[in-house]
């Protein structure tokens, strides 16, 4: 074993990735200490933060979770189920819990009496759309947890880097690759040029002032773009 976990209140240093085992990673898991810390793992690295939200992380969160909403608003024909920071595991290999979470359609998880708190992905399907709010995480969101999310196959991820007030929004390839997009297939036709246009609204106001302007912008979308 590569990373000793044995003591209690023993972490490898934060935002980092460590090499650990899947056993490693579960002893992290249900560590009471750890309640409220967040976890990574992909295929033998491990990534550990036990810090909470700042105002800015937790800012920016609340408005991409209000913008689901009103984009849901705009389109009732479709189901949209938000789930952000929800712990999603491939067990053996894989293990996330993304700040936002997006599954379109009606098979989204569905917690059942004696299941565990987490969506198992060997039974659900993964979500359609993973995001971070990356204030302090930029680069390894860009680096490492893009290549978590592309291994497990999740169609679209964004990052919003917080400080530098822009969305990067990818897209899987036919090869399984993600590729940098300028419009959301989860959000169908929804220009990423407006996502990052809403969150620099957040320099002039409140998150929901942000979230209200971007409900009248996306009303005034062209029909054929509003369209699935």
């Amino acid at each position: 074993m590569t990373l000793s976990v044995s003591k209690p209140k023993q972490y490898p240093p934060l935002q980092q990735w460590h090499r650990a085992t899947w056993d490693d990673y579960c002893t992290l898991r249900d560590d009471p200490n750890l309640k409220h810390g967040k976890l990574s793992f992909n295929q033998g690295w491990l990534w550990i933060d036990m810090g909470g939200e700042g105002i800015n992380h937790a800012g920016f969160s609340d408005l991409l979770t209000m913008l689901f909403g009103f984009w849901a608003v705009q389109h009732p024909d479709q189901s949209f189920n938000s789930l952000g920071r929800c712990l999603l595991e491939k067990p053996q290999t894989q293990a996330c819990a993304p700040d936002l979470v997006l599954y379109v359609g009606d098979d989204f998880p569905r917690w059942r009496e004696g299941d565990p708190r987490r969506i198992d992905l060997s039974v659900w399907r993964v979500p359609d759309l993973v995001g971070e709010i990356s204030d302090t995480t930029l680069t390894s969101d860009l680096d490492e947890q893009k290549h978590l999310y592309e291994a497990l196959g999740i169609p679209e991820y964004w990052v919003i880097d917080v400080k530098g007030e822009r969305v990067f929004a990818f897209q899987l390839n036919e090869k399984g690759q993600y590729k940098e997009c300028e419009q959301s297939r989860a959000l169908a036709g929804l220009p990423i040029a407006l996502l990052t246009e809403t969150v620099q609204k957040l320099g002039e106001g409140t998150n929901t002032s942000a979230a209200a302007w971007f409900a009248g912008a996306i009303a005034n979308l062209p029909r054929t773009l509003n369209e699935p």
